[in-house]
């Protein structure tokens, strides 16, 4: 099934769904090591960037600075869908809440300082209900 595009369904979907762990961003140097199961990678000309629980990172010994809560976008927005990151962000940013988006086939991901959780969620409800 393919995924959505029109921006007003998008928001009214988006269906913000929280994790439960915390999430941390960190950097290794080359491959992921075997013993790691990251959420997401980005391959960078100066490492690899992980995104994986705080636990996982603990357990390895990688040092991470940013501490956040995984909020899914539970609408599936297609990918050349427009306005969907902007809408999101321009709406936590007026809220003073930062944010870090992955997009993934079927779901968005934003990753929000862990403390902001539940502030986020009725920032996105907000913008939910007013599209």
């Amino acid at each position: 099934m393919p995924g959505e595009r029109d921006l007003r369904t998008l928001l009214r979907g988006m269906r913000p769904e929280p994790h439960p762990d915390r999430y941390v961003f960190t950097t290794v140097p080359g491959a992921v090591p075997p013993d790691l199961t990251p959420v997401a990678t980005v391959t960078e000309d100066e490492g690899t960037t992980l995104v994986l629980r705080q636990e996982d990172a603990d357990r390895a010994g990688l040092g991470y600075d940013y501490v956040a809560a995984r909020i899914t976008l539970r609408v599936h927005s297609a990918l050349e869908a427009v306005g969907l990151t902007a809408a999101v962000a321009g709406a936590l940013a007026d809220a003073g809440i930062s944010c870090n988006v992955i997009a993934g086939f079927h779901h968005d991901h934003l990753f929000v300082p862990h403390a902001l959780a539940d502030r986020t969620l009725r920032v996105l409800d907000t913008l939910a209900a007013r599209s």
